[in-house]
């Protein structure tokens, strides 16, 4: 018998409070360590991001504005034309010092672009890099963000020339964030699909960035909105955790699963209120999931990013789309201590 119906799966979510979230989590950190830290590690887009208008001092303004009576100290921490193997030499010197809470890493442009004048950094240094640096952050206590390079020219046609270039570079940096553990923020995949809407017409610049690089006025505004999410649920230290668990139907074809896990990977990576994602299949050896094969972890900051997340276009175009393939559903949500 089925056990599952659509609109049971779209608005049935059960709530499990553990912990506390926002402003309580930051003021517990604040309370035990004194004044938090957020080192923001880069290259030029950083530091133009530390200028009046850059997106550094946008996040700034926000958690003080947020956070009235909580000490954040933000400082800024990039130099035009650096790439990897330039921020692990110079991160005692210019991270490491200030015994920061939390470390945004924001690289990896010049890495890719520098290539065409043969100074770019080769793909097994720029991996191993950026496990050295994390490696060092953990070391001294830190928690880590790591951030997608986002964009050389803003058409996404797949016609800027190192398009592709630059998507095996933010590969690397999504393999690496999992495979250390650190919080990534997928900047290019969320980049791409801003530019999506707002560059029609196919420019090469103009729309997030003056040159096809480095952010105008509105790209540091967007960045903004796309780090303070994140930032403010690292430096909590808890964040709510939607889980789902599908039974699929006994005909369903292996190549339709990988359709609907394939759709919930993008799902998460389209949606703004989004902060992290994994998934996976049971391989459990006590046979109790009860045909429960396939689970998922969307986290978000706050209720409020949930709820908007539910009702969201592309999340009704994906329950719409695996609605064939499900015999049974199971949600549940609840804080978790990150």
């Amino acid at each position: 018998m089925t056990q599952f119906r659509l609109p049971v799966f779209l608005c049935f979510v059960a709530a499990v409070v553990v912990g506390v979230i926002g402003t309580t989590g930051i003021a517990q950190e604040t309370e035990k360590a004194g004044t938090m830290k957020v080192v923001f590690l880069g290259d030029s887009i950083t530091q133009a991001g530390a200028g009046p208008t850059g997106y550094v001092t946008l996040v700034k303004e926000a958690l003080k504005q947020r956070h009235p009576d909580k000490p954040i100290e933000v400082i800024g921490a990039g130099i035009s034309g650096h790439k990897v193997p330039d921020l692990q030499a110079r991160l005692q010197r210019d991270v490491l010092v200030h015994k920061p809470n939390l470390v945004v890493i924001y690289i990896g442009i010049n890495d890719v672009w520098h290539s065409q004048s043969n100074n770019g950094t080769p793909k097994d240094k720029y991996e191993s890099g950026l496990k050295d640096i994390i490696s060092q952050i953990h070391g001294v206590g830190s928690r880590v963000i790591l951030c997608t390079p986002t964009m050389i020219g803003e058409k996404t046609d797949g016609s800027n020339s190192l398009d592709a270039m630059l998507e095996e570079y933010s590969e690397i940096s999504r393999n690496v964030a999992k495979e250390t553990s650190v919080t990534l923020l997928d900047l290019r995949k969320k980049m791409v699909r801003e530019l999506q809407i707002l560059n029609a017409d196919q420019a090469g610049k103009g729309v997030l960035t003056s040159d096809g690089v480095h952010l105008n006025d509105a790209g540091n505004e967007f960045l903004k909105d796309c780090m303070l999410p994140t930032v403010e649920s690292v430096l909590s230290g808890t964040v709510l955790k939607h889980v789902v668990m599908f039974k699929f139907k006994p005909d369903t074809k292996q190549a339709d699963i990988n359709r609907v896990s394939d759709g919930f990977v993008e799902l998460a990576a389209n949606v703004d209120t989004v902060v992290d994602f994994d998934f996976g299949e049971d391989n459990s050896f006590e046979g109790l999931n009860q045909g429960y094969t396939h689970c998922y972890i969307v986290t978000f900051k706050n209720a409020a990013d949930r709820d908007a997340y539910l009702p969201h276009p592309a999340h009704l175009e994906f329950v719409k789309m695996l609605a064939p393939f499900i015999d049974g559903a199971l949600v549940n949500d609840f804080w978790a201590q990150d």
